[in-house]
């Protein structure tokens, strides 16, 4: 599957202020916390599902897949998304390991597995 995706029992706001606390347990820090239902209703739009994205990074990952290939650097930063759909809070994200397949380089598919797992870690600890 393209994407890790489950649902939780708490707010959007909620999830995503522990996802942000569990993060940084991780070292992945937050390079932007985008609500993109605010910036779709500046722009004119009926937009009204909550949606907030988030730009996940690691440095030092971050270095270790760029020293690889370059063409990594079009899947960074990763993105975790929280919203809410049907009443339900979801969060999720593109699985790093299906995104890197494009790749096609086999050392840097190892770096992805092992981030990705890390970021369902933070994902799983914040339901």
């Amino acid at each position: 599957m393209f994407d890790y995706t489950v649902e939780t029992s708490k707010s959007k706001d909620e999830a995503v202020r522990d996802l942000e606390a569990n993060l940084k347990e991780e070292k992945f820090g937050v390079l932007w916390n985008f609500d993109l239902t605010a910036k779709l209703q500046e722009k004119g739009t009926g937009f009204d599902t909550p949606y907030t994205i988030l730009e996940v990074c690691n440095p030092q990952e971050a270095d270790r897949v760029l020293s690889e290939d370059l063409l990594a650097g079009y899947f960074l930063p990763c993105k975790i998304v929280v919203y809410e759909k049907d009443g339900t809070t979801k969060i999720g994200m593109p699985k790093p390991s299906a995104l890197i397949e494009m790749v096609q380089k086999d050392s840097i598919k190892e770096i992805a597995v092992d981030i990705e797992e890390r970021l369902i870690g933070c994902i799983d600890k914040t339901v």
